[in-house]
């Protein structure tokens, strides 16, 4: 049987005195490519007299640009959803058989489309040799793209100590191997960054993160968390050809 759950998230300001507020864009409606069953979806503003127009940027992500004629003492801004807790197998798909093995080539067009997601930042020193490290014992013979993909991500999560960080803005590569610490969009921008260096494109990506308490305990591995859990979330997508 399929579990449905039911999102709450409200962000609420409020001001001692009527202010102007600046038009916003709110990105919080998922993704048209996601995998989980969205059954409903609702966003609602106050002050109630406000435009809102639904846009979608050049990746396909929905946004929502809000404009406040009049000044105002609160900003409000809630989501409802509801979603279908399907599991879904993160293997579930086929490669090409050019890209089964690591390292592979995308095609001539492949590599047109996806250059915004191959683009480089400099690197720095601890960067540069966390690469070369990851380089020579994960690569220095061909490897199953799969099992690369996991080895790399073992990696981050074994050299970087997972912290609910409130500061705004993600680290940089250098700050969050120096640092040993990071968040998790600190963490995702680092794979992120790491599986471009190897060729491999890829893209930062948010959204919600919702976790349930299991039936039944784990009998080789840890359950997972004891009360159901909700908030956002960061992570990083590959794309592999196929």
């Amino acid at each position: 049987m399929t579990i449905r759950v039911a999102l709450h998230h409200r962000t609420h300001y409020r001001f001692d005195r009527p202010v102007n507020l600046s038009p916003h864009e709110v990105r919080l409606r998922p993704a048209a490519h996601c995998r989980t069953l969205i059954d409903s979806y609702s966003l609602l503003v106050l002050p109630k007299r406000h435009f809102i127009n639904w846009q979608q940027d050049p990746y396909g992500n929905w946004l929502a640009r809000l404009v406040f004629p009049e000044k105002s003492t609160e900003l409000s801004i809630t989501v409802d959803l509801v979603a279908e807790m399907t599991v879904i197998n993160p293997f579930d798909f086929f490669v090409e058989k050019r890209a089964e093995n690591f390292p592979f080539e995308y095609s001539d067009d492949n590599r047109r489309e996806l250059a915004a997601y191959l683009e480089l930042l400099p690197v720095e020193t601890r960067f540069s040799e966390w690469l070369a490290s990851a380089r020579r014992d994960l690569a220095s013979k061909p490897i199953h793209t799969i099992d690369f993909l996991v080895a790399l991500n073992q990696r981050v999560q074994r050299d970087v100590q997972y912290l609910i960080r409130m500061e705004p803005g993600v680290q940089t590569p250098e700050v969050t191997l120096v640092r040993g610490q990071g968040s998790c969009r600190d963490s995702g921008w680092l794979l992120v960054q790491a599986l471009r260096h190897f060729g491999i494109a890829a893209r930062f990506a948010s959204g919600y993160l919702i976790q349930l308490v299991t039936d039944q305990k784990s009998l080789d591995g840890p359950s997972g968390t004891d009360k159901d859990f909700t908030d956002l979330h960061a992570w990083a997508e590959a794309y592999l050809p196929g």
